[in-house]
């Protein structure tokens, strides 16, 4: 067994990698027949772990990433942009039996945005090792795409978790929306009381609690044992209750290109005050000066 890295992360970020083909401003009726022209098209790497994993190098952090891709053109750009960044890369696994994901997104003039995905984001027969969690003497251990695969297997979960408390890391999640297959919080019962920090956002949030209110939402996710709630409320900013102290923040006023990413550098801007040992509530207006910075440009990654 190798280490999934070859130094000592701050950050072990774990979950989706995938290419992103953004479109903004496609106009309403066609160019011509069949044909809508666009402000801008560009691809950009994307997916959870890989836009927390960019943001964090960004802003000067070791991290690794623990995930997978295909033997493609796809998997090979994803590959090199990490490595250019200087990300470790070897708990990535490359694989002839997956295709990388390609997700569609198409972005409007305010930022707001929706997303087309193909069944490559199950990965299919992937499931990430353990012992490279357990091993990996992280500071932080992200799941980056809870509930999305390759975090969407109950018992590979639970197992990832445990594998990640073990190692004596802080654990964090951030959730994902299901697209292809279901899992709720009762079948992690027995491990989300080892999870310090959670990273839903509103939609999220009342997707898994079935609450309506910020509060009753985090205090759902309290109940079964989760230590620390952040949501993520979008135009809103954020609503915390960190160990007990509850309180909201508003977003940084900046104009808005393209949300893709914001909620992702959201929690590495928050993983940044936590490697600095700052204060919740600093901690937090890290994380929205990092949202902010992404909302204006296409794209994830700085």
């Amino acid at each position: 067994m190798t280490n999934c890295t070859d130094f000592d992360p701050d950050v072990l970020c774990i979950g989706q990698a995938v290419i992103d083909c953004i479109t903004r401003g496609q106009e309403e009726t066609p160019y011509k027949e069949n044909v809508w022209r666009a402000e801008n098209i560009r691809l950009s790497t994307g997916g959870d772990a890989v836009n927390e994993a960019f943001a964090l190098a960004s802003l000067g952090y070791r991290v690794s990433l623990i995930g997978t891709v295909g033997n493609d053109l796809a998997g090979g750009i994803l590959l090199s942009e990490a490595r250019k960044r200087g990300i470790g890369t070897d708990g990535i696994t490359a694989s002839d039996s997956i295709t990388t994901p390609i997700a569609d997104l198409i972005v409007r003039m305010d930022g707001s945005r929706y997303s087309i995905n193909s069944g490559a984001t199950k990965l299919e027969g992937y499931r990430p090792d353990p012992e490279l969690l357990q091993t990996s003497r992280a500071k932080i251990i992200s799941f980056a795409s809870l509930f999305r695969a390759p975090l969407d297997d109950p018992e590979t979960v639970r197992q990832l978790i445990r594998a990640a408390h073990d190692s004596g890391a802080l654990v964090c999640a951030d959730t994902k929306l299901p697209t292809w297959r279901k899992m709720d919080l009762s079948e992690l019962s027995e491990v989300l009381p080892f999870i310090d920090y959670i990273f839903p956002n509103e939609k999220e949030a009342a997707y898994y609690t079935g609450k309506e209110q910020y509060a009753d939402m985090a205090s759902v996710f309290k109940d079964h044992g989760v230590r620390n709630v952040i949501i993520k409320t979008g135009p809103e900013g954020c609503f915390a209750d960190l160990s007990g102290e509850v309180f909201s923040l508003p977003p940084l006023p900046v104009p808005v290109v393209d949300t893709t990413g914001a909620g992702d550098n959201f929690v590495a801007g928050f993983y940044s005050g936590l490697l600095r040992s700052l204060p919740p509530e600093q901690c937090l207006k890290e994380a929205l000066r990092q949202a902010a910075a992404c909302v204006q440009h296409m794209g994830a990654s700085l």
